[in-house]
């Protein structure tokens, strides 16, 4: 579709916004959102005109862009049906949507608890493996992100809960493997993987395992920068949590529903099932809010005659439920889980790579299927972060440089410190993905004035 400007129109939106909408993780007086006029596809455009390539998918969620139109016409067609009912009642769209999500997830995760989004999964995750075992605790990982609510965020591992962070909310961090900035001064995976594993250990022993409900670790970590596991480390948190009776929680929702070139990203893990696995974003490409809990039959068994002291209004509210279902449909027609895997090895990962090659503000590549990062440094040889840790205002004028120069060549880039995130929709086509990488070439032109 090419977009048709209409500046009036946008002065109009954009003064709505300013005067009304508080925006979340803003400094209201100091942003300056776009107004958006349309989305398709991969791309979104501006009453201006300006169109964009998204490699952000909304906020890695629409998997399938923008305005699919059989996920559209689902949505039409049980709005002209059933618009809402109450989460308490058999409706169809609940129970096909929670059927093909249990088709999918691993092992015997078969029971399917709704939520509204992601953060609110994990909120409902964390309550059943404590009640479940009776403990307070949970373990979670430094570089992560599991949602903005009270436990959630309090479970998130990077700055963004400092203000919220009172220390009382039974959580316990721990470092999760990441050879590029290793914590335990390993030189191959293999040692990463044995290391992160003994610090585990060792911080379920110090905090005494009778006091542990779960450990939760988003399977691929997400906005903390896309650092795929070494091979052995979630079994080996699987193996550490049965051997002292601790629920493994997998958060999935950034990384599920095709994102990582499987349905879930533990997929790519032979033989790691969760007890509880978390999901939201792609399930329905984000068209109507929705998220879950997939839940083992030995947590569902805890419940099986003690009622489960949780729920939500719109738990698998009717309208996000038939988007899910026809999203899961398409994507199973159109083989877009295999084509986000196929285009990632064949186009993204090597495209990516010979961006590195050029560019000494690329300190490494890492990831896979749609998603992955490009770590920017200063120095290529001391790894030395192209800004500091959680830069703000003048300290981080060379990602805001970096981000202004995407934009300039039709890319909308997603940041988040030192990382830039390639995460297009999983559907995205090979032109779309090369376009996108040419824009990125140039725009790291800029970062690379930068370093030394």
């Amino acid at each position: 579709m090419t977009p048709q400007p209409n500046p009036q129109v946008g002065a109009a939106v954009k003064a709505a916004d300013r005067a009304h909408v508080f925006h979340s993780w803003s400094a209201q007086e100091l942003i300056d959102p776009p107004a958006i006029a349309g989305a398709e596809g991969s791309y979104f455009w501006d009453y201006d005109g300006n169109r964009y390539l998204d490699f952000t998918s909304g906020l890695v969620y629409t998997n399938i862009g923008y305005q699919h139109p059989k996920v559209v016409a689902a949505i039409q067609e049980q709005a002209a049906t059933m618009t809402t009912f109450a989460p308490a009642f058999a409706i169809e769209a609940r129970s096909e949507a929670a059927r093909l999500i249990a088709e999918r997830t691993p092992g015997d995760l078969d029971k399917i608890f709704f939520t509204n989004g992601g953060a609110d999964a994990v909120e409902h995750a964390t309550r059943m493996a404590r009640l479940h075992t009776g403990r307070p605790k949970v373990l979670t990982a430094y570089r992560s992100y599991h949602g903005g609510t009270q436990q959630a965020i309090n479970l998130t591992g990077d700055p963004r809960r400092w203000a919220s962070d009172t220390g009382t909310a039974g959580v316990v961090r721990f470092w999760a493997p990441f050879l590029y900035r290793s914590r335990f001064h390993a030189e191959t995976e293999a040692q990463e993987c044995e290391r992160a594993l003994e610090h585990l250990e060792d911080t379920i022993t110090f905090e005494g395992p009778q006091t542990i409900a779960a450990v939760i670790l988003e399977t691929v970590p997400g906005t903390a920068g896309i650092m795929v596991p070494p091979p052995g480390y979630l079994a080996g948190v699987r193996a550490l949590c049965d051997k002292y009776g601790i629920v493994f929680v997998l958060d999935e929702v950034m990384a599920g529903f095709g994102r990582t070139g499987e349905w879930f990203a533990v997929d790519h893990f032979e033989g790691v099932v969760p007890d509880l696995m978390t999901f939201a974003k792609g399930v329905n490409s984000g068209y109507v809010p929705l998220g879950g809990v997939a839940i083992s039959a030995k947590v569902a068994e805890t419940f099986a005659e003690r009622p489960y002291p949780g729920g939500l209004t719109y738990s698998g509210h009717p309208l996000a439920c038939a988007a899910a279902v026809a999203t899961i449909n398409v994507m199973a027609e159109e083989g877009v889980v295999e084509h986000a895997a196929t285009l990632g090895a064949q186009v993204i990962e090597p495209g990516l790579r010979a961006l590195a090659e050029r560019h000494p503000s690329v300190g490494e590549v890492r990831g896979t299927g749609m998603f992955w990062a490009l770590e920017l440094v200063r120095n290529r040889e001391t790894r030395e972060p192209l800004v500091p840790y959680n830069a703000t205002g003048e300290a981080n004028a060379p990602m805001a440089a970096f981000g202004a120069a995407a934009k300039k060549h039709g890319l909308w880039p997603f940041i988040n410190m030192n990382r830039t995130h390639v995460v297009p929709p999983c559907n995205i086509t090979e032109t779309e993905a090369k376009e996108g990488l040419a824009a990125l070439d140039a725009a790291l032109s800029v970062a690379d004035e930068h370093t030394v």
